[in-house]
């Protein structure tokens, strides 16, 4: 088929004396077939007005199968020249989703072994290799179709011959060709993976807003208060920051505002909210969540244990601590306590969580106990470096330090030797 059918409309048609079958009239038609389709009945090619859209339209109907080469059956491409093509018949379309099988693959290069190309005597020899277990009922298979092929006419044998090459071209591409369908199936995957789930803008914006949040509380961007314990040899810094601690420092109190995962990460913010939650009367949403935590992090043996004392305590009915979740929650919940697992309750805790931000975490920031909290936290001074090298006595070399460690284990080494009863005998006649 030339390119110029598919831009113009097919009016020519074969002596009424052939038989007229929808497909193309190939040029070299007493060559080939003896039945050929007289007419091309690509019409419908008419409305794509522009030479380049038709091109590429064709192109793509060849790389899929619908449409293949009667000359170059290797050239995947609509050729804008006198170059031949034929419809594919429909049970090679690859709308019938027939998967292509290494079995077929090697019928079809059995029946061919004579004059296959190098591409398909290396498929051949790989496939020999690969199916060697079965490879007599591929012989077989062959050997049938090869008397069935025997059978038919000589022009529905080329045909059908040409059809079935076309296809293992299109499935089985030589190395030196591209897969269409694996290349559109990859890019399907690829694109939608490297494309970004939301704009520049907004996700450096976000990265802007964490730096400018967290930037004084990075010991890389910002200096400890009172003082790094690893350059002044001081452990204020580890004494005031304890996890339980009864009185905070005011960076850490400030920290427990950024998020709740903040406030539940340190102990003593969690336990500065239980103390606001049992004045609100409603800590079981916390309590439930704790459970959680210990069930996910906890010993295996002692999960069967938690996770029924976990469903008495808060999920069954009339509980005496029983949480206020969606009913779809709760049934998966219930349903997965049958059989036990450490993210069995995942779903309740991410519930539960959610509700605590949205409510429950904000009236905290803006109740008295927090506000308490902020004025009894302490404030260090930053450590004064001068004053501390006028005070600081001079230390003993680390070298002069292992020196002297050697030493004291060489002498213990030698005092408790065993002594030679002999030996020190024969010191003393000597002496003598």
């Amino acid at each position: 088929m030339c390119l110029s059918l598919c831009v113009s409309p097919a009016t020519d048609c074969h002596p009424a004396s052939r038989p007229i079958i929808a497909g193309i009239l190939p040029l070299y038609y007493e060559f080939i077939f003896k039945r050929t389709p007289a007419k091309c009945c690509l019409n419908w090619f008419y409305f794509l007005s522009f030479v380049p859209e038709a091109q590429a339209f064709g192109t793509m109907l060849v790389a899929y199968g619908y449409i293949y080469p009667l000359q170059n059956h290797k050239k995947l491409v609509m050729c804008n020249d006198s170059s031949l093509y034929r419809f594919q018949t429909p049970y090679f379309w690859p709308t019938q989703r027939w998967v292509p099988d290494d079995s077929d693959y090697g019928i079809f290069t059995l029946l061919l072994h004579a004059v296959c190309l190098c591409f398909k005597q290396a498929h051949y020899n790989h496939l020999h290799e690969w199916l060697n277990h079965k490879w007599d009922f591929i012989v077989m298979q062959a050997t049938e179709q090869y008397k069935a092929g025997k059978e038919r006419k000589k022009p529905d044998r080329v045909v059908f011959d040409c059809q079935e090459r076309a296809y293992w071209v299109v499935n089985r591409p030589p190395v030196s060709l591209s897969n269409s369908v694996l290349s559109t199936c990859f890019n399907l995957i690829y694109y939608p993976i490297m494309r970004s789930k939301v704009k520049s803008s907004v996700s450096l914006g976000a990265l802007v807003k964490y730096i400018t949040t967290y930037k004084n509380h990075d010991p890389f961007l910002a200096s400890c208060l009172p003082s790094n314990p690893w350059q002044t040899d001081h452990d204020a810094y580890w004494t005031l920051n304890m996890r339980r601690v009864e009185v905070p420092t005011k960076m850490r109190v400030e920290r427990w505002s950024f998020s709740l995962f903040e406030l539940l990460t340190d102990l003593r913010g969690r336990d500065d909210f239980k103390i606001f939650l049992k004045k609100e009367f409603s800590g079981e949403n916390l309590a439930f969540w704790e459970a959680a935590e210990e069930l996910k992090w906890g010993t295996a043996s002692s999960m069967s244990t938690k996770a029924e004392s976990i469903f008495k305590t808060f999920l069954a009915p009339g509980a005496p601590r029983w949480i206020n979740i969606d009913g779809r929650t709760m049934g998966l919940t219930v349903k997965g306590l049958e059989h036990p697992h450490r993210y069995v309750l995942e779903a309740a805790q991410t519930h539960v969580f959610l509700l605590m931000k949205k409510d429950t975490f904000f009236r905290y920031l803006k109740s008295p106990t927090y506000k308490d909290i902020q004025k009894k936290a302490l404030n260090p001074e930053p450590h004064n470096f001068r004053l501390n090298a006028l005070n600081r006595s001079p230390g003993i070399h680390p070298i002069i330090l292992w020196q002297q460690e050697e030493e004291e284990k060489a002498k213990a080494a030698a005092a408790s030797a065993p002594v030679d009863v002999k030996a020190m005998m024969s010191k003393i006649d000597r002496k003598k």
